[in-house]
C-alpha cells in the first residue's frame, strides 16, 4: 500500500499560505476600489477564486477581516517607510537641510503610494475605534522610525525644545499629508500643489522650522 508524501503537511501550508494571500489582495482591491461597502465576504471569495468558507475559516466574519487587512497594511506601510529612509542617498549626507529633507520624502512619498487604501483607513477610523486604534499604533511607530532618522539632525536644531519640535515636525507631516489622502488637491486651494511641490514646500517648511534658516539661494 502507498504511504502519503512525506512533505504533504508542508505543501498543505504553502496552499494554505497562499490562499491567504489571495485573499488579501481581494480583500485590499476591494477596499480600494469601492471603500469598506465593498468588502464582504462573499465579494472577496469571489475575487480571490476560493470558496467562502475559506475565508471564514481563516478570518471569521467581515469585521475581523478588515482588521486583519489594516494590520497587514500598516505593517508594510511602516516597513516601506523605514526602507524608504535607510535607502535615499540623504540618509548617508551629513548636511541636516538634506537629512530632513529625507526624512520628509519617505513619509510622503510612502502617502502618496497608498493613498487609496490610507483614505479608506482614515475615513473609517473616523466612526471604527478598532480603526482608529490600530492607525494610531502605527502612525506613532511610523513618527519614532522618523525621530531616529533625524538623530543627525539633533545638534543643529534651533528650537529651544529639541524633542517637542522634532515630535511636531512630524506631525506637521503626518497631518499635511493626511489632509492631502482625504481631502486630495483643491479643498483648500485652486491652484495646482501635485505630491512632488507638496513634499518640496513641506520639506522646505520643516527644515526652516528646525534649523531656523532657508537654504542657500532660495529667495525670501
Amino acid at each position: 500500500m502507498s504511504q502519503a508524501p512525506l512533505d504533504l503537511p508542508r505543501a498543505r501550508q504553502a496552499r494554505s499560505r497562499v490562499t491567504r494571500e489571495l485573499i488579501f489582495q481581494a480583500g485590499t482591491a476591494l477596499l480600494e476600489e469601492g471603500g469598506a461597502e465593498a468588502l464582504t465576504v462573499a465579494a472577496v471569495a469571489a475575487r480571490a477564486g476560493v470558496s467562502v468558507g475559506s475565508v471564514y475559516r481563516r478570518f471569521g466574519d467581515k469585521d475581523r477581516l478588515l482588521a486583519s487587512l489594516q494590520a497587514d497594511f500598516t505593517q508594510s506601510f511602516g516597513v516601506e517607510i523605514i526602507r524608504r529612509f535607510t535607502s535615499s542617498p540623504r540618509a548617508r549626507d551629513a548636511d541636516p537641510a538634506a537629512v530632513i529633507t529625507g526624512a520628509v520624502s519617505g513619509v510622503a512619498e510612502t502617502f502618496q503610494a497608498h493613498q487609496r487604501l490610507m483614505r479608506v483607513f482614515m475615513l473609517l477610523g473616523t466612526a471604527n475605534e478598532a480603526v482608529l486604534r490600530e492607525g494610531t499604533e502605527a502612525s506613532v511607530d511610523g513618527g519614532r522610525a522618523f525621530r531616529r532618522f533625524l538623530d543627525p539632525v539633533v545638534p543643529h536644531v534651533r528650537h529651544p525644545d529639541v524633542e517637542t519640535a522634532l515630535d511636531f515636525a512630524f506631525r506637521l507631516v503626518y497631518a499635511v499629508c493626511a489632509h492631502r489622502v482625504v481631502h486630495g488637491e483643491h479643498l483648500e486651494s485652486t491652484r495646482p500643489l501635485p505630491w512632488p511641490r507638496l513634499t518640496e514646500e513641506l520639506a522646505a517648511t520643516v527644515r526652516l522650522y528646525l534649523l531656523g534658516e532657508l537654504p542657500a539661494g532660495t529667495a525670501t
